[in-house]
């Protein structure tokens, strides 16, 4: 690995002291403990853009992981990085999702407004810190201190003070590792061009529609051009890896010219410096015409907002219902209002709900004749 890239010697370590891992590497220790967390196993049944029960090839908040945790390692192996860092953030980074996607999200930090807010990076971080419980010496899955800093993509000046030295960077304007900015990207990568893929899987969106956006457009001729009898189905698999490639690509030469330009000798001297891992020009501002496409056509089409309406619907009557009486919260639950207080506890039982689960909460509690 390069000298800039995060080694397990060099880190601040976890916050609850553990022997070292035999056979594997810390790093590899956190990604084995994401993927083992129930947190994890619930992102199959979370929603991206499309309810859950919409379809058995629609993306989900697992395979949207997973899918971002390929794309971050092969970008980190290749820049000679921490990829088990990468890998490991890359899993971790939906963690704190809602049900309902985004939706979902939105519609439970308007209920907690005046509690703190919601926001998912924060909720990914309580999870790993503090919610799971599997391990008898701690709550939590005591990750070091790189995996959880990538965790935070936002942070909020007052939520950073409480965080401490996970969240100082918010405060001092650094940087964190070249492995989770990379995870960023990856992300944008990922869900945009699966976005495209369930989006005309779905018919919500057509090609017709994409080949006024450049960075399809000018693929889909490409491959038009090399496979002139290619089937459709076909025809949009390959455009989008090829999509996905071209970014890549790009990602990996625009990083490597700022690499050579700030040339850090160390983790801490990439924290100073400017973002590191970037697109160049061209490339970020198809990437903003292709989320503008997303955002107008799929997002707010009208059969989206209709399950955007119901999850706001879904996710405001079963906060508001636990809320005023937490007697209604599995016993779990319940103890923990002992300790906490009760919309925060509340806001972690709503957030860790499957989409199914929390529509089948609703039905119990508010329709007629379910138990």
């Amino acid at each position: 690995m390069k000298n800039y890239a995060v080694s397990d010697s060099r880190s601040p370590g976890r916050i609850h002291s553990e022997p070292a891992p035999k056979e594997r590497g810390e790093f590899q220790r956190d990604r084995d403990r994401i993927i083992h967390s129930t947190a994890f196993r619930r992102l199959v049944y979370k929603t991206q853009v499309f309810v859950n029960h919409e379809g058995d090839l629609f993306r989900t908040r697992l395979t949207h992981s997973i899918e971002v945790a390929q794309i971050a390692r092969s970008i980190s192996r290749t820049l000679q990085l921490n990829d088990d860092l990468a890998e490991a953030v890359a899993l971790a980074h939906d963690l704190g999702h809602t049900p309902f996607g985004h939706a979902g999200q939105d519609a439970l930090n308007e209920c907690m407004r005046d509690y703190g807010g919601f926001e998912h990076n924060m909720q990914s971080l309580r999870i790993v810190d503090r919610l799971e419980e599997r391990y008898a010496a701690f709550n939590g899955l005591n990750l070091m201190f790189e995996t959880r800093e990538g965790i935070l993509k936002h942070c909020s000046p007052a939520r950073a003070r409480e965080l401490g030295g996970v969240g100082r960077r918010f405060l001092e304007d650094r940087r964190p590792s070249l492995e989770a900015q990379i995870c960023n990207l990856a992300d944008e990568i990922a869900y945009n061009n699966h976005d495209v893929d369930d989006g005309l899987r779905s018919g919500l969106v057509t090609t017709e529609q994409l080949a006024e956006i450049p960075l399809y457009a000018r693929h889909a001729k490409a491959v038009r051009k090399q496979f002139p009898d290619l089937s459709p189905r076909r025809l949009i698999h390959e455009t989008i890896r090829c999509m996905i490639d071209d970014q890549v690509s790009d990602l990996l030469a625009e990083s490597r010219r700022r690499i050579r330009v700030a040339a850090p000798d160390s983790p801490e001297a990439v924290s100073v410096a400017p973002p590191l891992i970037a697109f160049s020009e061209q490339m970020h501002a198809e990437n903003r015409a292709m989320k503008t496409f997303l955002r107008e056509n799929l997002y707010r089409h009208y059969q989206v907002l209709r399950m955007t309406h119901k999850a706001h619907r879904v996710i405001s009557d079963l906060f508001a219902i636990f809320s005023s009486d937490p007697r209604l919260l599995p016993p779990q639950y319940k103890e923990m209002t002992e300790k906490s207080s009760i919309p925060r506890v509340v806001a972690d039982y709503i957030a860790g709900m499957t989409d199914r689960y929390a529509m089948r909460e609703h039905r119990r509690l508010f329709a007629v004749g379910e138990i």
